[in-house]
């Protein structure tokens, strides 16, 4: 571990500019350069004919052997262009280097090379500028795969290969600590961790990168469940809070509706956790879009306050902050109880006010977003609590919230319909109730999958709906075309890749920003067209937001930042692009974006996957089905649990738990061994102080990344 904890900048070739480089992608000791995982790889070992892969259009590899000498022409500028000829069983290549003299010495006469690059054809001639190569012979093939890494601007991929492969050969020569006892590994047939290293960096052929994937999968997985379990082990042994009986009739009789049996039972949960329990609550409401988690989570409130404590209840943006204090402070207000909301964009004497109430213990309910685990939000007598859209919040500042006091009651909610399962593997330091049914009168939103031919009328009924004075949401799958993206335009190896479930190759992706533009010049230059994506400053979000909700734009076109719980009753059309692309859970929760008000709404997915294809039946079933623990199930079934393991290459919200493996890669299987392990783990050694598992807590501590470097 020592070799691993070593700064970066001591390794061979990595001086201070290089360091400084690499610190910006988070890399600052060797052990962070070797989880600075590819995100993909080209597929080398495809190859083409010069005829074939002229044809394909794509960057590509070709097996060539050269044909003539090099030779060089100087031209102005002071550039110089070295050209030979090279040639296979189709025909002849004319390939160009410019400013690369020392080449000359490479391409010996009679000698054979793969090279990757785009084949242009003109007439009879075949060309290609400034191909990569590598020797080529029956002894000396190259590898299939070469990996894409994330980059930063002055760091090529050509850099980070010549530092990583030359510490992968000086690792090889000693042992390397592992954080999967040896025992598990044997158990489920995992690679130690040195091999997987060397298989992620550098695979030799597919299998070879789906073992080192689902190792990783697994690492992640078994870490978590140990920090999670931990964290509920240390729960149940702190000092309890428990309230006597308490009267809620007065509560009940200011809901103007009768709750469903889902939601009284979560009630029930609730209140027997915060008045028999011997242990502080710690649970979770899972709830499908609509369900009612919120009045459950009101009457947790109105338990702790109706004893003399403070509730506070934490939301991931000022919108659904200022929705939920809309509908809660009359409520509690009816109660005799105060309710105060505290987001960023309160003035500074505001906050003031609001922190001095909350420190007073005037105020009852204190309703906000992240400005409530800053360390001047204090509260007199914290007594429970909650967070709203869990999902959204990483682990560390949940906790952060729960430690506003030494004895409190925590409730999370998700409006993420996930199977008790894997919500038991999640969330382990938890309880979980699902509510599962959602209430009478809830309407169906329509759903349709239709394909490009339909964009015409697609458009048309858009200008339906807004003449008759409703909104659309427009969700697109990419802010905007990646420049990067363009460039690698050969075949590429997804680090999630997985043969069962890839996507139809070829269909182009709709970009927000573009999208957005085209809508307003082209289409709709008469309406008000709005546009919302995560690269956007949270403030700038929270206005476009705000316009939405007020009428101000009647179409917006937004990335999946839309999907957490704002209330828009008007909107009556969802439509979503390249729907393919989303999981089924996550087309269900945009779907909950309309359908809120009174008049008849619609989902639109937009695909053009092939009929009968594996993605055109996921599409089919959302269309089918409004259960959204039925869809999830579904989904699960079908490709894992990538909706419910957020991936390193999804964008990623602000404090979000984000996994790099566990999602495609993994399936539930794969999941509940990690659990299973893990349990068994601690288990045998509780505090993990044996000899071989004192560098566990380390390990789990570098997974969840808390500040304090602790999960405690």
């Amino acid at each position: 571990m020592t070799e691993l904890n070593k700064s970066v900048q001591m390794l061979p070739g990595v001086g201070t500019k290089r360091a400084e480089q690499l610190a910006k992608l988070g890399i600052e000791t060797v052990e962070d350069l070797l989880y600075h995982f590819p995100r993909a790889y080209q597929n080398r070992g495809k190859v083409f004919s010069l005829g074939q892969a002229s044809l394909s259009g794509q960057v590509c590899a070709t097996v060539l052997t050269v044909g003539s000498a090099l030779s060089s022409v100087r031209l102005s500028g002071g550039r110089t262009l070295s050209r030979f000829t090279a040639f296979d069983s189709t025909g002849k290549c004319v390939i160009s280097f410019f400013n690369q003299n020392y080449l000359k010495d490479v391409f010996r006469l009679g000698c054979t090379f793969r090279f990757y690059g785009k084949v242009e054809k003109k007439g009879r001639s075949f060309s290609m500028t400034s191909p990569a190569f590598e020797p080529w012979s029956d002894e000396v093939r190259p590898p299939e795969f070469y990996p894409i890494y994330p980059l930063t601007a002055g760091l090529s991929q050509k850099n980070l290969q010549n530092i990583i492969g030359p510490l992968l050969a000086r690792l090889s020569q000693e042992p390397m600590e592992d954080p999967i006892p040896e025992d598990v590994r044997q158990k489920y047939s995992l690679m130690d961790r040195f091999s997987a290293f060397a298989a992620i960096h550098m695979p030799s052929d597919y299998d070879c990168l789906n073992a080192a994937r689902n190792r990783f999968a697994f690492e992640e997985l078994f870490l978590y469940s140990l920090g999670m379990k931990l964290m509920g082990m240390r729960r149940r042994k702190s000092t309890d809070l428990i309230f006597p009986k308490t009267d809620l009739s007065d509560f009940f009789a200011q809901i103007p509706f009768a709750l469903t049996d889902a939601q009284k039972r979560t009630v029930n949960d609730i209140y027997v956790d915060m008045t028999r329990s011997e242990t502080p609550m710690a649970r979770l409401v899972s709830g499908d879009v609509g369900s009612g988690k919120t009045v459950c989570a009101a009457a947790a409130a109105a338990i702790a306050i109706k004893n003399g404590y403070q509730c506070a209840l934490m939301v991931p943006t000022e919108i659904l902050a200022n929705q939920h204090y809309n509908d809660l402070q009359p409520l509690f207000a009816q109660l005799g109880y105060r309710t105060e909301l505290l987001t960023g964009s309160l003035s500074a004497s505001e906050k003031r006010r609001v922190r001095a109430a909350a420190q007073k213990g005037e105020a009852d309910l204190l309703i906000g977003t992240h400005a409530l685990i800053t360390d001047d939000t204090v509260l007199a007598r914290p007594g429970l609590v909650i967070t709203d859209e869990q999902h959204r919040f990483g682990v560390a500042q949940r906790q952060a919230l729960s430690q506003k006091g030494s004895r409190i009651h925590t409730l999370v909610m998700t409006a993420t319909p996930i199977p008790r399962t894997l919500a038991h593997i999640l969330y382990g330091d938890l309880d979980v109730s699902v509510i599962d049914t959602l209430p009478p009168g809830r309407q169906v939103v329509d759903t349709f999958k239709v394909n490009e031919s339909y964009r015409t009328r697609l458009n048309a009924f858009i200008r339906k709906q807004v003449n008759e004075g409703h909104q659309v949401y427009i969700v697109c799958p990419a802010v905007e075309q990646s420049a990067e993206e363009e460039a690698e335009n050969g075949e590429t190896i997804s680090i999630h890749y997985r043969p069962e479930n890839e996507l139809p190759k070829g269909i182009p992706l709709q970009a927000a920003v573009d999208y957005a533009k085209a809508l307003q010049s082209e289409v709709f230059p008469d309406l008000s067209i709005g546009l919302l994506h995560g690269k956007m400053k949270a403030k700038d979000k929270d206005a476009v937001m705000a316009d939405f909700v007020s009428g101000k734009i009647h179409v917006l076109v937004s990335t999946t930042v839309i999907e957490v719980g704002v209330n828009v009753p008007n909107a009556t059309l969802m439509i979503i692009e390249n729907a393919e692309r989303f999981g089924l859970a996550q087309l269900h929760q945009l779907r909950g974006r309309v359908g809120r008000g009174s008049a008849k709404s619609y989902c639109v997915l937009m695909s053009n996957t092939p009929a009968g294809s594996t993605a055109s039946a996921r599409l089919d079933k959302i269309c089918q089905s409004h259960n959204g623990y039925e869809i999830a199930s579904f989904d699960l079934e079908l490709r894992g649990p990538g909706d419910f393991f957020p991936q390193a290459d999804q964008a990623r919200q602000s404090g979000e738990f984000s996994f790099r493996f566990a999602g495609l890669a993994a399936d539930v299987s794969l999941a509940e061994h990690a659990a299973a392990a893990a349990a068994e783990l601690l288990r045998r050694d509780p505090t993990l102080k044996e000899p071989d598992h004192l560098h566990l807590q380390s390990a789990i501590e570098r997974l969840f990344r808390l500040a304090d470097g602790s999960i405690s």
